[in-house]
């Protein structure tokens, strides 16, 4: 029998190594990125074609390379940042393994101008599919230019699955944050399609932080500033009033490279405990300096995960450090000193003459609980019980002789489909201002008011969209509002779907938009936040590939128009919630797929009383 184990061919194996390292064009762009900050690059202009699909081109001032080197940055493994496996302890650069560019060229055609300051004159490089189509001397600019064309030409099945162009421009958008926000000091500009998205100029972190997210992001910052032995913690951290629905404004850095880490995480939100608006995420940006011999960056091809020594230590630093700087801007629960005039509490001024008296409790001696035909009153305060005080009680007794109509609630997908008698005249209970509680025929029936809405406005809106018959209600005063460059590609993506629903949005320029019209049952709902909680609903539906958009879309709406918890219903509101959502085809779930009603049958409540 002949051997069956053998050696994989350099191109094979570099396409392998390239399906970890670039999973989409904003992968080849954060590659590419870093080895510029690398190379000590004061100015970095990134030009992007069809998100990245067509073109990824990376230029910088940095120092070039030699044509040896510039040969040899396309083999596997070739690196100029670590000699020995010690030096994995001490990494401070961005990248270090040396696959990035030769996944690059397994998987794409690339092109390399670079030279050198000292040199007269640069090399050119022409690799596509990792095979050396061309290379000679030219001359160029100090520093190197990248072009990267046609990604995943030769490997099909992964260009198939790369999403649309606005889903994969807001990842580079993404990744360009994450490495311009770390380095202040390095001038940035984002083009796509012939479009200038970013021009960051070198400056302060602070400001840095503004020029990405916007000038009202400017009044929400607070100072972050602690120095431990273990680690070193600096930036800035957002107000809790000015806290948002949805994410996109949390980040992490660690020596200057950006992480994801859901324990820390989890202190900043401890940090901010009560004091959050509901449902609301803080915007925070935290800089940690540690000794790089404490922390692993190799756990993961992304270098995003990275394991700490002391993670228990540094989650208390973070939350103290928190702490410490919303109660140094006293934006800490404080006592509310304000006295109501009517209702205040009188204590008279005590002097050295006053004569002290015994403090005394009035009492009825003659009271007795257990006695039910005196009316004794346990505080004689001299109040009498009302004569109709049985009226209290009213709407509390038997309905059973009043039921006079049926509902059937019914689910297509499922065995569970009983009668339950609703009766002329519902009772109906908010309990904690999140559930509606009201009686069936079969026992207490308990309603999740915000997803019962949900779906209400879900089989809405898709009727909507299916008969194209939205009402648009136009803004006396219209609304303007700022987006991130992330998120205006996904609101982009959307805008000409949500226009059928009876929106009237436009686009102002520099990521500004203006609300002129809105749906006609839209009259009460905050526009801006509507808006932000609809492309972070969208964001999270997305990861649903059984969604198309336009499910998607009014998924998202529904969820973000809905009556959140915490709102005080009326009875009217209550009976026209519910004879909404038993006139909807699937009460029995919103559209995420969770219950929206439960009911706890009359046995199980007799059972809970039997001891």
């Amino acid at each position: 029998m002949s051997d069956i184990i053998h050696l994989l061919p350099d191109s094979v194996a570099n396409q392998i190594a390239a399906g970890e390292v670039i999973q989409r064009p904003a992968s080849v762009v954060k590659e590419l990125v870093e080895n510029a900050i690398d190379a000590g690059a004061s100015v970095i202009k990134i030009v992007i074609k069809d998100a990245g699909k067509t073109l990824v081109q990376v230029i910088d001032n940095g120092c070039g390379m030699s044509e040896t080197d510039a040969r040899l940055s396309f083999e596997r493994h070739a690196t100029s940042k670590i000699k020995t496996a010690n030096d994995l302890f001490a990494i401070r650069t961005m990248g270090f393994r040396g696959e990035a560019l030769a996944s690059v060229a397994a998987i794409a055609n690339v092109e390399l101008k670079t030279k050198r300051i000292e040199d007269e004159l640069g090399i050119f490089i022409n690799i596509s599919g990792s095979e050396l189509v061309k290379q000679e001397p030219l001359s160029c600019p100090n520093g190197s230019n990248f072009l990267i064309k046609n990604l995943f030409f030769n490997v099909p099945a992964r260009r198939k699955f790369l999403k649309t162009n606005a889903t994969e421009f807001r990842h580079i958008v993404n990744e360009v944050q994450r490495v311009a926000l770390p380095n202040p000091d390095i001038s940035f500009i984002l083009i796509h399609n012939d479009v200038e998205v970013y021009n960051l100029p070198a400056s302060n972190l602070h400001q840095r932080i503004i020029n990405i997210f916007g000038k009202n992001l400017n009044k929400n910052l607070i100072n972050l500033n602690t120095n431990t032995s273990i680690i070193k913690i600096k930036g800035f951290i957002g107000k809790p009033e000015y806290a948002k629905k949805k994410s996109g404004e949390q980040f992490f850095f660690v020596n200057n490279r950006y992480m994801r880490h859901p324990y820390f995480y989890r202190a900043v939100l401890k940090s901010y405990e009560k004091i959050l608006p509901h449902d609301s995420i803080p915007s925070f940006f935290i800089y940690f300096d540690v000794d790089p011999k404490s922390i692993d960056i190799n756990i993961h091809p992304t270098k995003t995960e990275i394991k700490f020594d002391d993670e228990l230590g540094i989650w208390q630093i973070i939350h103290a450090s928190i702490k410490e700087s919303l109660g140094k801007y006293n934006i800490v629960p404080s006592i509310d000193f304000s006295i109501d005039v009517d209702n205040r509490i009188d204590i008279p001024p005590f002097s050295k003459d006053s004569d002290v008296k015994t403090p005394s409790v009035p009492l009825d001696p003659d009271y007795n609980p257990f006695n039910e035909n005196k009316k004794g009153n346990y505080y004689n305060h001299n109040k009498k019980i009302p004569d109709n005080w049985e009226q209290l009680y009213s709407g509390f007794e038997n309905e059973e002789n009043k039921q006079v109509s049926n509902k059937l609630f019914s689910d297509e997908n499922d065995a569970f489909a009983e009668k339950h008698t609703l009766t002329n005249n519902l009772n109906f209970y908010q309990l904690k201002n999140k559930y509606i509680l009201t009686s069936v025929k079969s026992g207490l029936m308990i309603i999740d008011q915000k997803r019962a809405h949900e779906r209400i406005l879900y089989e809405k809106f898709l009727s909507v969209f299916k008969n194209n018959i939205g009402v648009e209600q136009k803004k006396f005063f219209p609304e303007s509002f700022d987006l991130n460059a992330a998120d205006a590609e996904i609101f982009k993506e959307i805008a000409d779907d949500i226009k059928f629903l009876g929106f009237d949005i436009r686009e102002f320029g520099d990521n500004t938009f203006i609300v002129d019209g809105t749906p006609a049952d839209f009259s009460n709902v905050n526009s801006v936040n509507f808006i932000e909680s609809l492309i972070e609903n969208y964001k999270n539906n997305k990861t649903d590939i059984k969604t198309d958009v336009r499910e998607n879309i009014v998924r998202s709406i529904a969820k973000a128009s809905a009556i959140n918890y915490g709102k005080t219903l009326t009875h009217e509101e209550m009976s026209n919630l519910i004879d909404s959502l038993f006139a909807c085809k699937t009460p029995n779930y919103s559209p995420a797929g969770k219950s929206v009603f439960n009911i706890i049958n009359l046995e199980e409540l007799d059972k809970r009383f039997k001891n």
